[in-house]
């Protein structure tokens, strides 16, 4: 069902004649019949699935029954089904889709195999814990996004129909233009199409005929629409605006691009030292801050470390001993793939060198994620087989067309943003990113802490 929410809004499966969606267990619960409609099941092929069909299909509630199965079904399985349907009602049974349906499945096989590669989390733990300041990732840092939904009710006293909004790209055209802009970039945006919609706002008052007035009735939900979408952004920003100010967030996070993109230690550990004792900062901020200095200088700066950890322990104790540590231990420099921080291969230290020259434009977005670099390798051709080594016997010489990165672990909308903006150079080469979940730094703390609680209990078992 969420991935259908993904794929689907309500009123998009309104237009295709589908008035109720439901799951097959709660159809069961229901008793109210529905014969004038023809009801489409989508199941896994599971015991507890054919059960609660078979019950269905012997006090039938709609019309007809149309089953598509996920998975092929066993003989004894299909013979239950038919025992169940006295009432002659299932029209179809889908098995074998892909032989069936072979269309669905054919994906213009290239000469040259696809590349997946997988790459673990810990290769770089820095891009989860910071703050994000383009508009998709930062929306799910500070608030969160859940199958594209963002839940508002506790973060503003919104009207009833914004205190959950649907932030889709395939059905929010401003969203879709936006969703990888600056902040700062993103209130002037969001002033315009306030603008916009006071002048339509304003054309709809003027109405003084009767063609003005069926022009309005013809034109109203697309308004309503307008209307319910400059609320949205108005309000996410809004809140956003008031997260930031509340959390010091601009001051934070410039200490944190410092720390994932530059060197000077006595400088890091100064300014992460400030912070700590600046009473406005947050103790989930404290705490990525601290994380951030151990992962870029735990081995030059032990004693200064230590002096982090004590001072974390006694600003935030809400935080469980010992996570910074496990931090390291799981995802420190003797565990990572990769040059994190671009300084142990001499072609990446020169390119970051350049960078740090050529200067960047937005002091809050110049952290470029380590997929960014991993991408820049495949394209070069110079992906390190010690780093990546291959499985089977599927090396080729040839340049893949298409190549998906799975980050173990989850990815992020930062991420997200740089494959994007990777695929509108035309490279030649497509990335498709994938992951186990998409984290922000709530998720990714989250995750770490339950890591360490099973660490801890296997310890203790053994």
């Amino acid at each position: 069902v969420s991935i259908v929410s993904v794929v689907y809004s309500q009123s998009e499966l309104l237009q295709k004649e589908v008035f109720l969606v439901e799951l097959v267990d709660s159809i069961s619960m229901s008793k109210e019949p529905m014969s004038h409609l023809k009801a489409v099941y989508f199941l896994r092929p599971t015991s507890q699935n054919i059960h609660l069909l078979r019950r269905q299909l012997t006090t039938p509630r709609f019309g007809e029954y149309h089953l598509f199965f996920s998975n092929m079904l066993k003989d004894t399985q299909l013979h239950n089904i038919a025992d169940s349907d006295e009432h002659e009602i299932v029209q179809q049974v889908q098995k074998l889709m892909y032989q069936q349906e072979s269309g669905l499945f054919d994906f213009r096989r290239a000469e040259v195999s696809p590349l997946l590669l997988i790459v673990d989390r810990r290769d770089d733990p820095v891009t989860p814990l910071l703050n994000q300041w383009t508009y998709q990732a930062m929306v799910h840092e500070l608030i969160g996004i859940q199958d594209n939904k963002v839940d508002l009710r506790n973060f503003t006293k919104s009207s009833k129909d914004q205190e959950e909004v649907v932030l889709s790209s395939e059905q929010d055209a401003f969203f879709k233009a936006n969703m990888y802009e600056n902040f700062g970039d993103i209130g002037m945006n969001i002033k315009k199409m306030v603008d916009d919609f006071q002048q339509v706002a304003k054309s709809n008052q003027n109405i003084q005929t009767i063609e003005d007035m069926a022009k309005f009735v013809d034109n109203y939900p697309e308004y309503r629409k307008m209307h319910g979408n400059v609320s949205k952004h108005v309000t996410l920003v809004t809140e956003m605006s008031r997260i930031v100010e509340e959390r010091k967030l601009m001051l934070v996070s410039q200490t944190e691009q410092e720390l994932a993109c530059n060197g000077g230690q006595g400088a890091a550990f100064e300014a992460v030292t400030n912070l700590l004792n600046n009473e406005h900062v947050s103790d989930i901020d404290r705490l990525r801050l601290v994380m951030l200095y151990a992962l870029r200088y735990e081995k030059e700066s032990p004693v200064q470390l230590m002096q982090l950890f004590n001072k974390l322990a006694s600003a935030s104790p809400k935080y469980k001993l010992g996570l910074v540590q496990f931090l390291l231990k799981q995802a420190g420099v003797d565990r990572r793939t990769g040059d994190l921080y671009g300084s142990r291969d001499l072609f990446n230290y020169a390119l970051n060198m350049a960078r740090g020259l050529k200067g960047v434009e937005n002091v809050y977005t110049q952290h470029q994620p380590l997929l960014s670099q991993i991408m820049e390798s495949i394209l070069k051709g110079r992906l390190r087989d010690v780093d990546y080594p291959y499985v089977g016997n599927h090396f080729q010489q040839a340049r893949p067309q298409d190549v998906i990165i799975f980050i173990v672990g989850g990815t992020t909308y930062e991420e997200a943003r740089a494959v994007a903006l990777q695929n509108s150079t035309n490279s030649g080469i497509r990335f498709i990113l994938g992951g186990s979940a998409i984290l922000n730094s709530k998720r990714f703390l989250k995750d770490l802490e339950e890591a360490q609680r099973i660490t801890r209990t296997s310890a203790n078992m053994i």
